[in-house]
């Protein structure tokens, strides 16, 4: 086994490990959440040794760095998440490869992305992003939708051709009430989506987590978790 194989094996059996001591702690069953690896500014050869570990869902937040991954990588039975904020002019990129596009947060993305899914033959699964530090109307700072935008979003991706309404998401806000509070934005997001699934009783995926918060997410709830650094180590800083 390789010095990197076996680096990636060991932290991924100490996320496994929190994973399913929170799931414990929870009463909730391990299988009720699926872990996401964020490989973002990680290179192809640490996705292929992940899949060899067993991980099936990866993620990435830039296309310009997903794209090749992706094409490299397409012999791999993967679901590919992307997670940044996305620009419409990088969409039809997106929708050559991502299985689920995690942030969607305004009506013009949805037409962007039903029009490139429909082009592709695909169907992508979208998660419609919130923000809990933005006032009725407006975006995060982070991304996402206001909560009081979030039906007409639902309603915008369930009736679009070429897409699939799956649930939330959301990123622990840095700024407003829920700043420093990641149990009680996970248990708002949660709210959120018991009152979606009223609506959309399919949407019931809910991903909130990260590599620090994860015990928080799984305790609110959450049924995917998104982790990078605990996974494949501190990124180096660019620039």
């Amino acid at each position: 086994m390789t010095d990197r194989k076996t680096q990636l094996a060991e932290n991924l059996a100490r996320v496994e490990e929190r994973i399913a001591s929170a799931c414990i702690a929870a009463g909730r069953k391990r299988e009720e959440v699926t872990l996401i690896v964020v490989t973002k500014t990680y290179p192809a050869s640490d996705v292929r040794i992940l899949h060899e570990l067993g991980v099936r869902h990866v993620a990435e937040n830039r296309d310009q760095d997903a794209a090749p991954k992706a094409a490299e990588c397409a012999d791999l039975s993967l679901t590919w998440h992307f997670v940044g904020q996305l620009q419409t002019n990088k969409v039809r990129s997106v929708a050559s490869y991502a299985d689920v596009v995690q942030s969607v947060d305004r009506t013009k993305l949805v037409t962007a992305l039903s029009a490139a899914a429909v082009r592709e033959g695909r169907e992508l699964g979208c998660l419609i992003q919130v923000a809990l530090d933005a006032e009725s109307g407006e975006r995060g700072d982070r991304g996402g939708v206001a909560p009081d935008g979030i039906e007409e979003l639902a309603a915008a991706v369930e009736s679009a051709p070429g897409l699939r309404l799956g649930g939330l998401m959301t990123v622990a806000p840095l700024a407003g009430p829920y700043a420093g509070r990641q149990r009680a934005a996970f248990d708002r997001l949660m709210e959120f989506s018991s009152r979606l699934r009223g609506n959309h009783p399919a949407a019931n995926m809910v991903s909130a987590g990260m590599s620090a918060d994860l015990e928080e997410a799984v305790a609110a709830g959450a049924t995917h978790v998104r982790v990078g650094t605990a996974v494949l180590g501190v990124r180096p800083r660019l620039g």
